[in-house]
């Protein structure tokens, strides 16, 4: 049985689940304004066994329009399939999955998880530190790794790709919304980079068409930005990625030009930016990746700076429920940091290419 809601996960369901004897549970919604596909909540556990003292259940978003999205991009079924058949081959920076289930077709889904509320989460508004930068982009390269060349694979079909049905959807949808996106947020930004986001509107899948036609394909995570992370304290290296329902096959400089334009102060990342994309090469090549070359990485970041930042920050500026000040608040921080990322890597005079 799938809970419907919150309500439902009961003492008894979670014994079934958890394989052991539940006498009594205390929930709390948590990540208020970040999981706007999905409702998530702590759950404290009452029972006899030493461990788990509290585990993390995700259902779907308590807001129709959000549910449907949702569904019509794929994205439940998505991150279900993943911790269920993909998540076992990592053996770094996921979560542990307990159980994972969902009604094909529908809004159906939970996800009952390891709790790692012990751990640091940091908001996207004020953005990642360095040392959790450099920790955030090893862990995304040595995931990157483990699927490196092997996405083109038919027996992956069932994850988007870059240029599929999806990518095609998004493009027409971001060309629809351009004007209530400016209407809604160009107050947020310069002349400059409104003029960014209406080119990127029209451009999405030419940019993805030549990325993913000249550099290798992985699995990429495609929301990964730093409220989907979590980190140990003070300066260790440990870091959780979760929140993968939005997964892709193609390039993996679109995730690390999402998380470090997005998920870091500008000036942050102007300062540190290219030694953290020369850590993020050197461990894909102690992960054993080949034949990619720090110079073919830095062109295709570059570029990537023209994908999902500016997307999700339109995506979601302009068609999802936007329920409190928080959320808000953290569209227009993606809005603002992504359009300057791409501006600083000369985005306008990439896209105005387009045109000729």
């Amino acid at each position: 049985m799938i809970p419907k809601t919150i309500k439902d996960v009961t003492p008894k369901w979670l014994s079934k689940i958890l394989d052991i004897e539940v006498t009594d549970i205390g929930v709390t919604k948590i990540g208020e304004g970040i999981g706007l596909l999905g409702d998530i909540y702590k759950v404290d556990l009452s029972h006899s066994e030493p461990l788990p003292k509290s585990v993390v259940v995700k259902l779907p978003s308590s807001f129709e329009d959000n549910r449907q999205q949702g569904v019509a991009l794929g994205m439940f079924e998505a991150e279900v399939r993943f911790y269920n058949e993909l998540g076992p081959m990592v053996n770094v920076g996921l979560p542990k999955i307990y159980h994972a289930d969902i009604l094909e077709g529908t809004a159906d889904f939970v996800i009952v998880m390891e709790d790692l509320s012990d751990l640091i989460m940091v908001a996207q508004s004020d953005g990642m530190g360095a040392i959790q930068a450099e920790s955030a982009v090893r862990v995304l390269a040595k995931i990157h790794s483990v699927w490196w060349g092997k996405m083109e694979s038919h027996e992956f079909d069932w994850i988007p790709s870059m240029i599929g049905p999806r990518i095609e959807f998004v493009t027409q949808s971001l060309s629809d919304m351009f004007p209530r996106f400016a209407e809604n947020f160009g107050e947020y930004i310069s002349s400059e980079a409104l003029s960014l986001y209406e080119l990127f509107s029209k451009n999405y899948l030419n940019v993805n068409k030549i990325l993913a036609a000249r550099s290798p394909w992985t699995l990429v995570h495609q929301d990964c930005r730093v409220e989907n992370m979590l980190f140990g304290e003070n300066d260790s290296n440990y870091v959780a990625v979760i929140d993968w329902q939005g997964i892709g096959r193609g390039p993996s400089s679109y995730d690390l030009a999402y998380l470090l334009g997005g998920s870091v102060e500008t000036n942050l990342r102007r300062q540190h930016e290219d030694r953290w994309i020369s850590i993020y090469h050197q461990t894909l090549l102690e992960e054993g990746v080949l034949n990619y070359s720090i110079q073919e990485l830095r062109e295709d970041y570059r570029m990537s700076h023209l994908q999902g930042g500016l997307a999700t920050a339109m995506f979601t500026a302009g068609s999802l429920n936007l329920n409190n000040e928080r959320g808000l608040q953290l569209v227009i921080t993606m809005v603002q940091r992504h359009a300057q990322a791409a501006l600083d890597h000369n985005g306008i005079q990439l896209l105005d290419e387009f045109k000729k």
